[in-house]
């Protein structure tokens, strides 16, 4: 009986591995991966052995940085995954529509990740590339997920936080976010500015299936100093009106 627990636990610590490969801006030593995963050197380097022969991991010297393999999987996802297949048409309407960037957005654990991301004419002056996870409580995508979450995960997410610093300089703490999430979910729509980075605006909306599950989050993205009131104004029916439409051609979950 205790064979299935320990498999388990294997494929859990080996989970958290590809992760810390995954989430890392540059190539790691093996003590630094253990230490992310807040594994033994030993049981790290056992599982980058096997991660390494089926691909899922590189080693460039005495580095290791995630494979190849994790890249077949994203692009599996994109092909085949009804969410991302349905949003890429509904993302080009809307970027063409708006002449801002489109995006759509999925919870994995205590993170956003863009899926999806459509250019305008007037492309952003950064790149966010797909497959970029970002955290919940900074910009108005990561929020209306935590809008959408029961209040024990939310606290749970924002544990080991204090007050969130934004890229404007202005602090928001606990409270106040507590009471933008309640706002969010009233409005149905969540608009940010310079709060992950500075000068940079969005307008986002739930993507709920049939059921009204929350499946993704679908907003614009642009210059704060070109998305004015009146703009915004404009672009949250066309962004909730997106985030509906695709909410009803996704398959709810058996």
């Amino acid at each position: 009986m205790a064979a299935p627990t320990n498999n388990m636990r294997s494929l859990d610590r080996a989970f958290d591995v590809l992760g810390v490969l995954q989430e890392a801006k540059q190539p790691l030593r093996l003590s630094e991966v253990a230490r992310h995963a807040s594994l033994h050197v030993a049981t790290v380097q056992r599982i980058l052995g096997v991660l390494l022969e089926r691909g899922y991991a590189a080693r460039i010297g005495d580095t290791y940085t995630a494979g190849p393999a994790a890249l077949a999987v994203a692009h599996a996802f994109m092909v085949t995954n009804p969410l991302s297949v349905l949003a890429q048409p509904m993302l080009q309407q809307l970027a063409a529509s708006t002449g801002f960037t489109a995006s759509m957005y999925v919870k994995v654990e205590s993170s956003r990740v863009l899926i999806a991301r459509v250019e305008s004419d007037h492309p952003l002056n950064y790149i966010l590339p797909v497959g970029e996870r970002l955290p919940l409580y900074l910009g108005g995508a990561g929020k209306t997920i935590l809008a959408h979450l029961d209040t024990a995960e939310v606290d749970e997410i924002l544990g080991g936080i204090g007050d969130m610093a934004l890229a404007s300089g202005a602090t928001v703490s606990k409270a106040e976010l507590f009471a933008q999430l309640e706002k969010i979910r009233s409005d149905g729509f969540a608009v940010s500015v310079s709060e992950r980075l500075y000068g940079i605006a969005s307008v986002t909306a739930p993507v709920r299936a049939a059921d009204g599950t929350l499946v993704a989050v679908l907003g614009v993205t642009g210059p704060a100093d070109t998305l004015t009131d009146t703009q915004i104004d404009h672009l949250i029916p066309e962004v909730r009106r997106a985030a509906t439409t695709l909410g009803t051609r996704v398959p709810v979950a058996g």
